[in-house]
């Protein structure tokens, strides 16, 4: 098994590309950027592993009354490690609820292996409160 080091600037390239894609809903090319024995965790969730598993999750954010999107606040990387901190907004019809995510990821031959996000629960919890008031007093 190969594991050539990925420069940082590459990781956070890599990183970027895989999120704006899965927010673009362009699951294949999210999914070239992942292996196929990625581990995705998040916060207080069982681990996914798996690029099947992972992909096919990613393809039920891309159906028309869900989606997912990204507000990159700030990203770092030491060689094969990207740190990033962000706002997720998952989209569920009319609601889209935004909360802030620290996330890692560790690649290996400049692809994503490892899939950490955290998030703090109260904070998702407030952003479902704030999305679902906004989608109603938009119907008002």
């Amino acid at each position: 098994m190969s594991t050539q080091t990925t420069t940082a600037r590459d990781a956070v390239a890599t990183v970027t590309d895989f999120l704006e894609a899965t927010a673009a809903e362009d699951i294949d090319l999210a999914g070239s950027l992942i292996t196929d024995d990625i581990a995705w965790h998040n916060t207080w969730l069982p681990t996914i592993r798996g690029g099947t598993r992972v992909r096919k999750i990613l393809a039920g954010l891309a159906r028309p009354a869900v989606g997912f999107g990204v507000v990159i606040h700030h990203i770092a990387a030491d060689g094969n490690i990207v740190l990033t901190e962000r706002t997720d907004i998952l989209r569920f019809g009319p609601v889209n609820i935004e909360f802030w995510v620290c996330g890692t990821f560790e690649l290996r031959d400049g692809r994503i292996a490892v899939w950490d996000d955290h998030f703090d629960v109260l904070t998702f919890l407030r952003g479902t409160v704030v999305g679902v008031l906004r989608s109603v007093l938009r119907r008002s």
